[in-house]
């Protein structure tokens, strides 16, 4: 796994957890980390799937 893949998946991670404290605490400011997990989400896939291409192209 590329390295940048891994550290969006631990941003993910993190981000979903604040998140939940947010929503258990009862503040609003979870929506905005929710919004965050989405995105890093989206860029570890990307990453994931572009190191692929480029191990298929190379290898």
């Amino acid at each position: 796994m590329p390295r940048l893949a891994l550290c969006t998946l631990v941003l993910c991670v993190l981000a979903v957890a604040a998140a939940v404290v947010s929503f258990v605490q009862g503040s609003w400011l979870g929506v905005v980390w929710v919004l965050l997990a989405g995105l890093t989400s989206n860029m570890c896939w990307y990453y994931v799937k572009r190191d692929k291409v480029r191990r298929s192209v190379t290898g």
